[in-house]
């Protein structure tokens, strides 16, 4: 598992395990120092920008490696287990330069159109979001964007709070809270960033993982992060979450974090091959489009 910044390294897979990015390597990161080791924090702990780990052989992970499960033309609802299934997939496995800037070398990669929010949402998100997956996808991203461009913890919790359904892991274990939280403490700052420091999160590419029904999907959004604490740092991110359509909204789906994304800069050859779809901005919400 791994989260924005960290340096890959021998490891079981174990579900339901979460990482933490250690304070060296993040400060390291947004000086823009190159390091050659990861501290672990001890134990089980959080990691700046990381997912839970996902579980799953080849068989299983096979249709989500080109960036949709395998059975996601269908209409039919299975329940929690195939929605447990599509979400530890393991995706993709890339080397950690992968999220650094690099020449876009794959002319021919599929876009994907994302609907433009509507209207400010609670939690200050923009919502307004068709009902289509290619909404979800646009959900997902501003509600990223919304927690970590503030860098906030206070702000981090309203957001999962309004945004995401009974049955998650709560606030508090939610991992981009902790990316949150890591970055505050590494930066030596307080319950949110500094004046001085600017984090900036742009949605560059994305992809459906699978759905279950229309009122479900795993949605996955690859960012290019900008921070600048000391010295300008940018690499890539890549997120997945369950999404559910409840009130005529996507929210965060009960149950435990997708498997890791891709973190591979937008437009390589690498992140195409992980299946990342480049990311146009439509202007009329009701343009999303059908599933994936």
């Amino acid at each position: 598992m791994r989260g924005l910044f960290s340096i890959r390294t021998p490891r079981p897979v174990t579900t339901g395990e979460v990482r933490a990015w250690d304070r060296q390597r993040l400060l390291a990161i947004l000086a823009g120092v190159a390091v050659v080791a990861v501290l672990l924090l001890g134990g089980l702990v959080y990691a700046v920008f990381l997912v839970i780990a996902g579980v799953g052989g080849d068989d299983e992970t096979s249709g989500v490696a080109d960036g949709v499960a395998a059975d996601t033309e269908s209409s039919a609802v299975q329940g929690m287990a195939y929605r447990d299934e599509i979400a530890a997939a393991a995706m993709l496995d890339v080397p950690d330069d992968a999220m650094y800037p690099a020449d876009p070398v794959d002319k021919s990669a599929r876009a994907i159109e994302i609907p433009s929010g509507t209207e400010p949402g609670p939690g200050m998100v923009m919502t307004g979001f068709p009902h289509t997956d290619e909404g979800a996808i646009g959900q997902l991203a501003q509600i990223d964007v919304a927690v970590l461009q503030s860098m906030s913890i206070r702000t981090a919790h309203e957001v999962y709070r309004t945004w995401a359904l009974p049955g998650g892991i709560g606030a508090e274990r939610w991992p981009i809270t902790a990316s949150v939280e890591a970055f505050l403490s590494a930066a030596d700052m307080g319950e949110a960033k500094d004046a001085d420091s600017e984090v900036t999160i742009t949605p560059a590419a994305a992809l459906v993982k699978g759905t279950d029904g229309p009122d479900w999907v795993t949605a996955c959004a690859l960012f290019k992060v900008s921070a600048v604490y000391r010295q300008k740092s940018q690499v890539a991110f890549g997120h997945c979450e369950r999404m559910q359509w409840v009130g005529g909204r996507w929210m965060i789906a009960p149950g435990t974090p997708p498997a890791p994304a891709p973190s591979t800069w937008p437009g390589t050859e690498l992140a195409a091959e992980a299946g990342w779809r480049d990311w146009v901005t439509t202007d009329d919400a009701s343009d999303g489009g059908g599933p994936s």
